[in-house]
């Protein structure tokens, strides 16, 4: 039977210095990392020796994003200033981050994106696709934020600073279509309002729009049922769709880009269903247990708040905001919908024969497990020089570690009808996880 790995809390913050330009990595890789694999009995493993390559460049063939992060100044922390409410107290200790503790450290990894944008001349719209690369790093939390209240007592909060950036990798050339700053923030429960633990993003998007979404968490055994998600835009006042022939495959369509998918590795089934894509990825992965949290600009009750906003330009006219309904909007950003699944994803990694002990100054082994999907991202860990004995046949350990994967749908209006701007990506720690030789 494998053996299960020991491995240390997670530390997926990088802090070493930023990587070259995307568009030379690739290169970089090539010369920096000597790749061998090991086949025994039907399992494999593939161990990298390199002296600095990372999961970004390794999951999907990718380009590895820079590592940013919201940089907070050191020992900043929030608490209580007001003497009337802390005379004689200690500080309050931070609250607990709940289902958003697992977001901590750099995260990268690759997605799918779909989005109809206002087009002129000659039609009403076109729908633009990008297979997509993703970083999305978390600062450490902010302690305990004091919300005071009049008629519910003093609440705490505790939230972590994020910063999501999204280039597209569609053809040979990445190109950088979203950035995000932002905040998660954990909220307790509250009698008045009547409401249970939440959890809250609230994100800034350059195009002109804020968003504050709102939801609850569930834990459950094993993987997740991903829903089915439509692309397919639809008539604002009355909910009839309307199917356009840029959502076809084939033939190839103006109205798209890119116009031809032939040979570019977007799927009819990916236009019927983007969810299709974090599917296959987690379909030969074993996970164990899964934590959801499921989030909207216009939560379901007992929740409410929260919102979408826009600059006049999206806005089209200032009544937009009151009759959504209307025409008139140039890309009004009117609902945000979004699910993260935090899942525990159980690897086994077979390490190749090692003949003498490995002890190789400063250069430690980076393994990867294999059995996962073609083009899924995959972890890569690391097990330090000093292996005080030999292993002279292959030697199976089993490991597990965090995988975020997320669905998102932005509802866009504008010319009458609502389009589905949808988004999903798997994500797994950016940097190589150490694993303790005493397995």
């Amino acid at each position: 039977m494998p053996k299960r790995a020991k491995v240390p809390e997670q530390d997926t913050a990088s802090k070493e210095p930023i990587e070259e330009a995307a568009t030379s990595e690739r290169g970089d890789m090539r010369e920096q990392a000597a790749v061998a694999t090991e086949r025994t009995e039907g399992a494999t493993a593939t161990v990298v020796k390199t002296n600095g390559a990372r999961n970004g460049k390794l999951a999907a063939e990718a380009v590895l994003a820079e590592r940013p992060e919201i940089s907070l100044p050191p020992h900043f922390e929030f608490n209580q200033v007001d003497p009337v409410h802390i005379a004689g107290l200690l500080p309050a200790p931070p609250p607990s981050l709940g289902a958003i503790a697992a977001f901590t450290g750099t995260w990268a990894g690759s997605g799918f994106n779909t989005i109809f944008r206002p087009h002129e001349p000659g039609s009403d719209n076109v729908l633009e696709l990008n297979l997509t690369h993703e970083s999305l790093a978390f600062s450490p939390s902010l302690g305990s934020v004091p919300n005071r209240g009049m008629v519910q007592g003093d609440v705490f909060l505790n939230g972590v600073p994020y910063l999501q950036t999204i280039s597209d990798v569609t053809t040979a050339q990445p190109v950088g279509i979203h950035v995000e700053p932002g905040l998660w923030i954990a909220v307790p429960p509250t009698e008045d309002p009547a409401e249970g633990q939440s959890y809250v993003r609230m994100g800034s998007i350059p195009h002109g729009t804020t968003i504050c979404a709102q939801g609850t968490s569930s834990t459950i055994s094993g993987p997740p049922t991903i829903p089915t998600v439509d692309i397919t835009p639809f008539i604002t006042s009355s909910g009839q769709k309307i199917h356009f022939q840029s959502q076809d495959a084939t033939p190839p369509s103006p109205d798209r880009i890119p116009d031809d998918l032939s040979g570019v590795g977007i799927t009819q089934a990916m236009l019927d269903d983007p969810n299709s894509v974090l599917r296959a990825h987690i379909a030969s992965q074993h996970i164990v247990a899964t934590t959801v949290i499921s989030i909207s600009t216009s939560p379901g009750t007992p929740l409410f708040g929260g919102g979408a906003d826009n600059i006049a330009f999206l806005l089209g006219f200032a009544g937009a905001v009151s009759s959504p309904q209307s025409v008139g909007q140039n890309a009004q950003t009117v609902l945000m919908n979004a699910t993260f699944w935090i899942e525990t994803v159980r690897h086994t990694i077979l390490l190749p024969p090692i003949p003498k002990p490995l002890k190789v100054a400063n250069t430690p082994m980076e393994v990867r497990p294999e059995g996962h999907a073609p083009g899924a991202p995959v972890p890569t860990f690391t097990i330090q020089p000093d292996i005080p004995f030999p292993f002279p046949h292959p030697h199976p350990i089993t490991i597990e570690t965090k995988q975020i994967q997320y669905s998102q749908t932005v509802l866009l209006n504008f010319n009458g009808l609502s389009w589905p701007h949808v988004s999903v990506a798997t994500l797994v720690p950016a940097s190589p996880i150490p694993i303790s030789p005493n397995w």
